[in-house]
């Protein structure tokens, strides 16, 4: 099972409203996930973004991939790969 830790997208048309999630990456973008770690809302004049350090640690050192988005969100939060 390869996991990945990527967005979901939620909100209105034209007005996204990101969860990072970890899923399976078999599954739609969308759909099913094992885990939510935080969200993401760039459409704030400064990007909101929450994000639980410890369980995305324990994921990457489990194994998990991130997303090139996902990658940049946590090095901006101080999650180190």
């Amino acid at each position: 099972m390869a996991v990945k830790i990527r967005l979901r997208r939620l909100g209105a048309k034209k007005n996204p409203f990101y969860r990072i999630v970890v899923a399976d990456s078999r599954y739609p973008r969308d759909g099913r996930f094992i885990e939510e770690l935080g969200y993401y809302d760039p459409m704030k004049e400064t990007d909101n973004i929450k994000i639980d350090t410890e369980a995305a640690k324990k994921w990457l050192l489990n194994g998990a991939q991130p997303t090139d988005t996902v990658k940049k969100i946590l090095v901006k939060n101080g999650v180190t790969l």
